[in-house]
């Protein structure tokens, strides 16, 4: 066993859960977070050994991963966060093994390998995909977009970023992002992430995202370059097609067939989501689905 405490923030998700906690059976120790899951997660978790904690969201700060980290009684220094449809490979784990006793680093990015419609896209801007995931749980907290008031955004920290206290590396080996469910989730899903997306882009139009947050530095570590550029990226017009184009044009998505263009074509929809919820949220003064005012009985009329 690896002394290591693995974080799985779950609902719902008795398909990706066996596959995922298969792929963890040489930590130490393992959490499942759930948010009152209607489905088997909890009792698939409890087969394979790990500790099921419920999770009651308030509708405030903090959400499901800062929570977890803050009250659940770790028993080793080192804490991994791993989604439900993610996968950490033997390789992977023989190198987590030996950075942990690294006294240099606090910290370390894994990168991703993104699978959609059973084909790993490589291309597109997808990969490399890196994201903060194992470091000292003391020394680490997801940060505060202030998205929690913005409905359908869920309870669990998505794509936020981890503000480290102390220095971070870079794993080489991937894990393997592999969703089992079908591209109705894959919808569903994302029009919820729409929702916290278009709050981002709100934020950082208003200048109002630097607080509680890594930060905008195009000379600082991955995340806080990419946020430097999407500061930038949400002053753009035409950002759905500008998607499409980038995605399956520029960064060569064309040349992961079939699925790379079902991917490119997602994105842009996706984006195009954004900026109608962006609208919405500017309309009416930050907030989604808001009437500023009753409408009267005249203004009900249709005209004759």
């Amino acid at each position: 066993m690896i002394p290591v405490s693995v974080l799985i923030p779950a609902k719902n998700e008795e398909l990706n859960l066996p596959a995922c906690l298969k792929s963890l059976a040489r930590a130490d120790e393992i959490f499942v977070v759930d948010s009152q899951s209607q489905d088997r997660s909890c009792q698939i978790a409890e087969d394979y050994g790990a500790k099921v904690v419920q999770f009651q969201f308030n509708g405030h700060w903090p959400k499901k991963k800062n929570w977890s980290l803050d009250n659940l009684p770790f028993r080793n220094e080192w804490v991994l966060i791993v989604d439900c449809d993610e996968r950490i490979t033997p390789e992977l784990w023989d190198e987590i093994s030996q950075v942990i006793e690294n006294p240099d680093y606090q910290g370390y990015y894994l990168n991703r390998k993104v699978f959609f419609l059973d084909k790993w896209i490589r291309y597109g801007g997808k990969y490399p995909d890196w994201n903060m995931r194992l470091f000292k749980h003391l020394a680490g907290r997801y940060e505060n977009l202030h998205t929690e008031d913005i409905p359908n955004t869920g309870d669990n920290e998505v794509h936020e970023h981890v503000i480290l206290q102390g220095e971070a590396g870079y794993l080489k080996n991937d894990m393997l992002h592999i969703d089992f469910r079908d591209i109705y989730h894959w919808l569903e899903r994302h029009n919820r992430y729409s929702n916290w997306e278009a709050r981002v882009y709100y934020n950082l139009l208003r200048g109002s995202d630097q607080k509680d947050s890594i930060g905008a530095n195009l000379f600082g570590n991955v995340v806080q370059r990419k946020r430097f550029l999407k500061r930038i990226w949400v002053r753009l017009p035409f950002k759905p097609l500008l998607r499409f184009i980038l995605c399956y044009v520029v960064r060569l998505g064309f040349l992961d067939g079939k699925p790379g263009y079902v991917y490119a074509r997602l994105l842009s929809q996706y984006e195009y989501q954004i900026e109608v919820k962006l609208y919405e949220l500017s309309k009416f003064g930050g907030q989604l689905n808001v009437a500023t005012k009753p409408v009267n009985s005249s203004q009900a009329q249709v005209s004759q």
